[in-house]
């Protein structure tokens, strides 16, 4: 009979064990080369993100790269006029380090370009008429070291304000309440200089809703109920946009402390 308890306390064990969240999986470190599709040429300068582990790293003039990573992790492997790779860590990749993995060029059809949106004719009064005018109004909180847009001018613009700057508490709070673990990301983003570097060259969200696990139109909500104006929205680029998330969090937190 102790035997049977035994068994049964033994597998209620082993099962807790593996529907625990918290246990952390052994990573190690994993190197591999990066080369191009069509030439077989390795490729120097990838960038390379384990979205689990929220470290970066590029490959050297040899395509090689190392980083560190476990079983089942995903790597995102990102190269100016190549398309965007995911790849999914096996045991294979750490036993043999001959891995290789190819990226594929992407055909870019160039845009007009128009170098003068308005047609000004020289003279300040008239061409000043024709500008379009920015009739969003900023407002200023005590506590606060930003502005935020509230639009056009109406009665309601200083509820709108102080709405978009309560309003992000909840919807940070319902895109990553079900995700705790995606604030850490954020701040772990912040501090990993490979990253880092790689977001300030994009501008496309790829890596921000791969990293964070939310969509491009959340990424623009949240902007939107902080008061980012639009311009900047459409404008900045991937790192200046994280930054932007990060301060939206940190002044909802702050805030949240004095009620």
């Amino acid at each position: 009979m102790t035997k049977y308890i035994n068994c049964i306390f033994l597998l209620i064990s082993l099962v807790a064990f593996s529907q625990d969240p918290e246990v952390k999986v052994e990573t190690r470190e994993v190197t591999a080369t990066v080369i191009n599709a069509q030439t077989d040429e390795p490729l120097e300068s990838v960038h390379i993100i384990n979205l689990n582990e929220v470290i970066g790293t590029i490959t050297n003039s040899e395509g090689r790269f190392t980083i560190r990573a476990a079983v089942n992790d995903t790597l995102y492997l990102s190269y100016l006029g190549f398309k965007t790779q995911k790849i999914r860590i096996t045991n294979d990749m750490f036993r043999f380090e001959d891995t290789k993995i190819s990226l594929t060029e992407l055909a870019y059809a160039l845009e007009e370009v128009i170098v003068t949106p308005y047609q000004l004719t020289g003279y300040l009064e008239i061409d000043v008429k024709n500008l379009p005018i920015n009739t969003a109004y900023q407002y200023s909180i005590s506590g606060l070291s930003v502005g935020y847009e509230a639009g056009n001018k109406n009665p309601s613009a200083v509820t709108k304000v102080l709405g978009a700057i309560l309003n992000p508490a909840d919807l940070l709070r319902n895109l990553f309440g079900k995700k705790p673990n995606q604030m850490r990301k954020l701040r772990q983003m912040k501090e990993d200089d490979e990253i880092r570097n790689l977001l300030a060259t994009k501008f496309d969200r790829e890596v921000l809703t791969e990293l964070l696990q939310v969509e491009k139109l959340d990424i623009e909500d949240i902007l939107n109920n902080c008061s980012y104006s639009r311009s900047f929205i459409t404008t900045a680029n991937d790192l200046q946009i994280l930054d932007a998330i990060s301060s939206c969090y940190e002044e909802f937190k702050v805030l949240n402390r004095k009620k």
